[in-house]
Order: structure tokens, then sequence, then C-alpha cells
């Protein structure tokens, strides 16, 4: 008798985000991963109890990547690092970026959160925003991501229009959230004459 095929939990977990990376998150089944993997679905079972738990770990993993993506960034704006990362996101994880930010979700709730605080972190060391107070700046922050979504959303799905480079598209991150920083201090100056 031959010896059955023994996974990692971290080599499922990576066999089920390859499937969502190019599926979305709802093509994850654990027959799909035992095939990807070319075993029966037992070694699945021994780490997992069902299907959800397995895209919770899909989502953590996204999270991770997501951290790692706005970790690299360094322009010294929090808006525009965070839509960088974002943007770079939907492009090399379409099916799975459409997934986690277009449907509704709890794992959004538990990410958002995470998010959040670290764009607070960010926040309070940008020049840019020196004289706005928190909830100011996290309205600001609101702004550039529904913005930021959607822009990533075109990426994902490639809706943007042909021929705009990436530096356009960083060019549109940055000059909006100029925008917003802008627009904010403007209504600040006025409603304290």
């Amino acid at each position: 008798m031959a010896p059955k095929n023994k996974f990692t939990k971290e080599q499922i977990i990576d066999c089920a985000f390859h499937i969502a990376k190019s599926e979305g998150l709802n093509s994850i089944t654990i027959r799909k991963v035992a095939e990807k993997l070319g075993s029966s679905i037992a070694p699945i079972y021994v780490n997992f109890d069902h299907v959800e738990e397995l895209k919770k770990e899909v989502i953590r993993k996204l999270v991770t990547v997501s951290h790692e993506l706005l970790a690299e960034q360094n322009s010294g704006s929090p808006f525009l690092d965070l839509g960088m990362a974002s943007l770079v996101a939907a492009e090399k994880y379409p099916a799975l970026f459409t997934d986690f930010i277009v449907h509704s979700n709890s794992y959004l709730e538990e990410y958002e959160g995470e998010m959040e605080q670290e764009v607070l972190a960010r926040i309070k060391d940008d020049q840019d925003l020196q004289g706005l107070n928190q909830e100011e700046a996290m309205t600001i922050f609101l702004k550039m991501k529904i913005f930021q979504t959607g822009l990533s959303i075109m990426v994902s799905n490639d809706l943007l229009p042909k021929g705009l480079s990436e530096e356009q598209v960083i060019g549109l991150l940055e000059s909006t959230g100029d925008d917003f920083i802008t627009a904010a201090r403007f209504r600040k100056e006025n409603k304290n004459e």
C-alpha cells in the first residue's frame, strides 16, 4: 500500500490561496484543494473542520500580503501608500481582491479595524496632515478609501482606459489625495473665520 500524502496546514492554505487568486474565494472547495494537491480530502480535513475555516485562513494570508505590500510603499504619504498597495493587490490578485472588496463578508470587517489602526499611526507622522484633527484626517481617509477602492476595482477588472500608464494612475491617486487635503484645510480655515 502506498503511503498517504501529508501536507502541512501552510501548504493547504497556499493551495487554496492559489485557487482564490485565479478563480475567486467562492471557488475554494475541499475537493478542489485536494485535487490540486494530488491528494484525497483527508489531509485537508485533518487541518480544517470545514471549508469556511480554510477560506478564513486564505483571507488572513491576503491580509498578510496586503500588509507586506503596504510596507513596501514609502512615498511619505499614508494615503498614497495605501492606494498604491491596493492597486498592486488588485493587479496581482484580481479575482480574490474583487471577492474580498466587492462582496459583503465578515472577513472584511476584521481587516478594516486592523487597517484603520495602521493608517491612524501613519497619519500622525504625515507632514501634509499636520493641523488636522483625527476626525478630519479620518474623513480624508474615508474619501481616499472610496476613491482608491473604485480605482482598484477598475484595475482588477481591466476597466481603465487603454494607454493609461502606471505613472498616470499613481498621479491620479496623488492628486486626488492632495485635492481632499486642500479642501479639508480650506473648510477648516473658512470655518474659523
